[in-house]
This record gives C-alpha cells, structure tokens and sequence, in this order.
C-alpha cells in the first residue's frame, strides 16, 4: 500500500465530526504551529515541503506564500479555491465531504502563517451540501477554542468564512473568484498587480487549493523534510487522483508520485485495470484542459522510459510527446471511444464557461465548437481540420486568464495525436455518427501539423 496523508483516517466511522477527528490526532499541527513556531518557521517549512499547488498549476506554495504583502495597518486574507469546476475532477469535493476538519486545520496554520484573521472558502455553487459540511464542523471548531479570539491564548484571532459561488468555471481563476467574493461579476483581472499585492478588497491574498492546504497539516505535523522525502525530485509529499472512465475502480486514490501511470491503470490498489477487457486508447491525466494522450505516449515517454504520475515525468517533452498532472482529474478512454465527440463535448464546455471579456477565447471558443460539431455530424472537409489547429493557435497565450489555454490544449492535442481519426469522419460521413474508430492509436506516429 502506498502512503496516505491525508486519506489514511478517512474510512474511521464518524471522521467528519470534531469528537472524532479530534481523538484522531486532530489539531495537533494547530498547537505546534502557534504555540512552538513563529509564522516565518511554518513558510520556511512549507518552502523545505516542496510542495506545490495541487489545483492544477503546481507552483511551490511556500514561494507563493512569501510573496504576500505585509504593509502596517493593511489586513491580510488567505481564500481556500473549493471551487472544483475542472471536467474530471473531484478531489476537493471528497476532502470537504468527509475530512471537513482536515481542511479547516490547514486553513487556521496557513491563515496564521500569512496573518489572515478573516479567511474564506469560496466553494463551488453546485457543492450546496457540502457547504452544509463545513459550516457545522467551522461551528464545531469555534465552539472548541480553534476559531475566533485568541486561539489557544496566543494572541491570534481567525474567522473562517464559506461562500458559495454561483456555478461559473471561471471562478477557479484566482483573480475571477476574488472578483466574485467581492460581489462582482467573475471576470478575471489583469496582472499585474498579483493577488500578493492587491487581492481581495485590494489587500495582499493568498488564493490556494483545498488539497494544497489539507496538505499544510501533515507538512507541520511531520517537518518539512520528512514530508520532501516522499515522492521524487520536485513531486515531493503525496497527490490526490480523481480516477474516471473506462476503468474497473473510479474514484479518489492516494498517491506518492512514484508509481507508473501503467501501475496506476492496471493495479487492483488503484484503477484495478480496463472496464470489460478493453484495450487502452487514450488518457487525459490532469482534467479536461490538460492534453489528451495516446496510450503508447501515456505509458511510455518520447525516449521509450516508463512515464510516472508526477509533475516531471507527465510533462516530459512538452505538449508534443507530454501532458500534464494538472488538478488531478485522470479521465481513462478505451478503444470504442471516439475521440472527436469527446474533443466536441469538451469545446462545448469550454464556450459555455467563456466570461467573454477577450475576444480570442469569446470568439474562437465557439468557433471551434461548430467545426467540431460540423466534423462530428458528418459535414466536415478537410480544410477544417487544419482550420481548427489554426483557431487553437490563435487563442493559447492571447487571453487574459488561462481559460483560453485550457479551451485549445484539448483540440491541438487531439489533432496531433488523432488527427487520422478526424480525417476518418471527413471521408466516412454516414459512419461518423455511429461507428467508433479502432485500435491502431495504441503506437501510431504522432501527428504534427505545419
């Protein structure tokens, strides 16, 4: 069995109250980080973790966190992004579901590290029932001395705020979700000035992920160093998986980024193997917006090296061999999947969740959902293809939030890699809609347009 961190307790009945998961071991990283550690000791400690943003980024928090301001007289915030929007993706919503406590431990030590008395969690829209979750373990936690004035006679005071979004994906933009916390319409901002600098009310913020601040306890509880020495190079410490598809055991898994994506698949401890038999035909390893792969790439890099499920590893090559881990959402695809209709059903998404502010993303967004929807239904020419990968071009790197990114990612890698397939729905058009496409995709070549 690998090892757990934040999931080792999660099976003990009655985990989600203070009683039980006080009796656990619960706030423990509390006492040590404000009575034995002064706020510089905790950024140094999570700086020695390693760790990074688990929210799809991967920037090292404990840089982040020693960009924050700190002019006199300015309040400080730190706001929790439970706002898991990304296709795929599913993590958070465990975490909060049934490790409730755990998250509001990490919330108090970051809160106190970076000088937040008011910090918030800004929660997905459609997650109502788990707002419900964190509000009464927040009351539990007050009512037992962990929240309002001075905690545990230290002199600090921390107030812990839910909001419930309104059920955009741009809210998972940092600037976009501040926007939003402060009533606003969530449209990105533009940077700079960086959240560090000016964030939420114009004060200096720190915006970071659910698993990211789970992931503070264990880092205080353990040292800094021991948490680096699990996992290898820069995937320090452990990494939640939301794993879905066409496999035998989806769910959310545990990992130490040491394992092989083929071991993640095929091991009965994670995925448990291909749903009916099937053959594997592609993955996309990090939520929608990250690039598809084919199996032969997935499980193997350019150079014919195993691939691991870590940061590195899945990056390795860049787009044209490579992918990224993102936010963890590991989608699974077997040989009957048709991988136009998976790249039409993403564009969809992602021009339905366009705030619309930068006319690359608003317009070329739904620029490609027609084509793709053209070359699924059978009406595509040849000249679309080549038309989508120009589209994609133009929109990656010319808006002002990742979002357009995260709309062309899919299309460019899906023709790249499948590009055949996409020619196979032009020339067969009474086939397109109802034949899947075969199994050759396991060790094609990869297809690179001009």
């Amino acid at each position: 069995m690998g090892v757990k961190l934040l999931l080792d307790k999660a099976n003990v009945p009655g985990i989600r109250t203070y009683e039980v998961y006080r009796r656990e071991g619960g706030y423990r990283a509390v006492e040590k980080a404000l009575k034995e550690m002064t706020t510089d000791a905790i950024v140094e400690e999570v700086k020695k973790s390693g760790l990074r943003g688990r929210g799809g980024a991967g920037f090292p928090t404990g840089m982040k966190w020693s960009f924050i301001a700190k002019p006199d007289g300015v309040p400080r915030h730190l706001v929790c992004n439970a706002d898991e929007s990304e296709p795929g993706t599913f993590k958070d919503r465990y975490l909060m579901e049934f490790l409730p406590h755990l998250l509001i431990e990490g919330l108090i030590v970051s809160s106190y590290a970076l000088g937040s008395n008011d910090t918030y969690i800004y929660i997905r829209g459609e997650y109502a029932w788990i707002t419900d979750i964190l509000e009464q373990a927040i009351e539990e936690a007050k009512a037992a001395g962990w929240l309002g004035k001075n905690i545990l006679g230290t002199g600090f005071d921390c107030n812990i705020h839910v909001q419930r979004g309104g059920g955009a994906y741009i809210c998972g933009e940092e600037t976009a979700l501040i926007e939003s916390l402060e009533g606003k319409r969530g449209n990105p901002r533009i940077k700079p000035p960086f959240p560090a600098i000016q964030g939420l009310w114009m004060r200096p913020t720190v915006v970071n992920n659910v698993e990211t601040l789970a992931a503070v306890v264990p880092i205080i509880n353990m040292g800094g160093e021991e948490y680096a020495k699990i996992g290898v190079g820069k995937s320090t410490g452990t990494k939640l998986i939301s794993a879905c598809g066409n496999i035998n055991k989806p769910g959310v898994y545990e990992i130490d980024m040491t394992i092989t994506v083929e071991e993640f698949i095929y091991s009965d401890e994670y995925c448990g193997g291909m749903k009916d038999g099937k053959k594997l035909k592609a993955c996309i390893p990090g939520g929608s917006s990250v690039p598809i792969l084919p199996a032969n790439l997935l499980l193997t890099t350019a150079k014919g090296e195993p691939r691991y499920m870590n940061y590195e590893s899945l990056s390795d090559g860049g787009f044209a061999t490579g992918s990224m881990l993102g936010s963890g959402g590991f989608i699974v695809l077997d040989e009957d999947q048709c991988i136009v209709k998976n790249t039409y059903t993403l564009a969809r998404f992602y021009r339905h969740e366009s705030c619309g502010q930068c006319s690359p993303c608003r317009e070329g967004t739904g620029w490609m959902e027609k084509i793709l929807q053209k070359i699924e239904t059978g009406k595509g020419e040849m000249s679309d293809i080549d038309l989508l990968w120009d589209i994609q071009r133009k929109i990656e790197g010319n808006t002002i939030c990742p979002l357009g990114d995260a709309a062309s990612w899919p299309v460019a890698a899906a023709i790249r890699h499948f590009r055949d397939e996409f020619e196979w729905h032009v020339k067969n058009p009474e086939l397109a809609q109802t034949s899947n496409f075969g199994l050759q995709h396991y060790a094609d070549p990869i297809h690179v347009p001009a």
